[in-house]
């Protein structure tokens, strides 16, 4: 039985079902988004294997989520897009932006499975001719990375990689993965706690992969180091990835057992910004990987289209070039990409622009997105501090619970609702 996972985004539920039951007995494992901002926080969690996205949902299309994860370095699976209104220019938008294909509803069984099982293989084949870690560069920063993966690939324990979002935090993972043993990833983050010790059981003699553990919440962290205590008896090396700074993870919560676990096997992965002399390399590199799997046409990049991407700060660092990159090629009217079109796809963005950051806040950054900013790493601490228990984090932060979550859900922050003892051992009402 082949094993997938799957994110189904549609506002309308009886399609979301039905596309789900057709898949599921096709063998595939799917997840479901009822709209935009359940999906931003099912991607935040986990990468899936691919997504089919609906174009039409009332909070936030399907477009404008698609150049999201673009713009932000998550669009690294194959995203099908999915309407029965839409335009043929809509459909080159969102392939020029970077979706795979596009279904029109009433979607016929046939085209469905063909599709997804295309949309599979794609993903599949990008994965597997992706850059390799000794394609990554060789500037003074990728150099220091490799001595230090030489250091960590002799010892047996597990590790925590470090770096920036849109970091290659699994290409970089799996320099530990030997030939012939297993790699296994959770489909579903949820299967961290519901079943560790058939994860382990999948993993063993092998390695199980557990993704960015800034994105979960204090239950699937204690969750992980469940995991850790159990790893040795089934010859498991785990490997974690995160895109906040182990610091900032420790002043949130400094009682977090997991941290303390891994912070003698962390590997830090340089920011792109560092690797101003890889650049040309990697562009190359992208270039000739999508002729290779996409038939992109290749063209070449001008002297001057090369040193602006070259003074770039690459917020999203690794996935953020390539995703510029394919866009650039997809759209060149010429075999060469100039000045012009790059300036235009970074924003005209003046180069080395600096980054203001006082306190740990990019004080650049528009009013809104920096109050969000805070408000999200002020629920964070106060969720982290009060053990996931709502009810106290609720008294703390003055707000009712119905009105906590509802702000909790704006922000796209993870918690787990359970029930709380007080101080005079009577049990709360369970968070509803």
């Amino acid at each position: 039985m082949r094993s997938s996972d799957i994110l189904i985004v549609d506002d309308e539920i009886g399609i979301r079902d039905l596309l789900s039951d057709i898949l599921q007995d096709e063998g595939y494992t799917v997840a479901q988004a009822e709209n935009a901002e359940e999906a931003r926080q099912l991607r935040n969690q986990t990468r899936p294997a691919m997504v089919l996205l609906d174009i039409w949902m009332p909070d936030c299309d399907g477009i404008t989520l698609l150049k999201e994860w673009a713009k932000n370095g998550q669009l690294n699976m194959p995203v099908v897009m999915m309407s029965g209104h839409a335009s043929i220019d809509t459909a080159v938008e969102a392939t020029k932006i970077g979706a795979l294909d596009f279904l029109e509803k009433p979607i016929a069984l046939k085209k469905l499975l063909t599709t997804v099982d295309r949309a599979l293989k794609y993903g599949e084949m990008q994965a597997a001719s992706g850059l390799s870690l000794d394609k990554l560069g060789n500037s003074p920063a990728i150099q220091t990375l490799n001595q230090r993966l030489e250091q960590v690939v002799k010892q047996s324990t597990p590790v925590l990689l470090v770096g920036e979002p849109g970091s290659p935090f699994e290409l970089v993972a799996r320099y530990f993965h030997k030939n012939n043993t297993p790699w296994v990833e959770p489909s579903k983050t949820e299967h961290i706690v519901d079943s560790p010790m058939e994860l382990l059981q999948k993993a063993s003699n092998g390695i199980l992969y557990l993704g960015d553990i800034a994105q979960y919440s204090r239950n699937l962290q204690q969750g992980i180091a469940f995991l850790l205590s159990k790893a040795d008896r089934h010859n498991v090396r785990l490997i974690c990835s995160s895109s906040r700074s182990p610091e900032e993870l420790r002043t949130a919560a400094p009682d977090n057992k997991l941290l303390l676990a891994l912070e003698n096997c962390e590997v830090h992965i340089p920011p792109l910004r560092e690797q101003t002399d890889d650049i040309m390399f990697l562009v190359n590199q992208i270039i000739t990987e999508l002729s290779e799997t996409q038939k992109i046409p290749l063209v070449k990049f001008s002297t001057a289209a090369l040193n602006i991407l070259r003074q770039y700060e690459w917020p999203g660092n690794f996935d953020q070039l390539r995703n510029i990159v394919k866009n650039l090629a997809l759209t060149a009217e010429s075999d060469e990409v100039g000045e012009s079109e790059v300036s235009a796809i970074l924003g005209q963005l003046t180069p080395n622009q600096p980054q203001e950051m006082i306190g740990g806040f990019n004080f650049n950054l528009p009013l809104r997105e920096l109050r969000e900013e805070l408000e999200r790493r002020y629920f964070e601490y106060h969720i982290a501090q009060e053990g996931q228990n709502m009810s106290r984090v609720a008294q703390k932060v003055g707000l009712e619970r119905t009105h906590l979550y509802r702000k909790l859900k704006q922000l796209g922050i993870n918690f787990s609702r359970r029930q709380s003892t007080n101080r005079s051992g009577d049990e709360d009402e369970q968070d509803i």
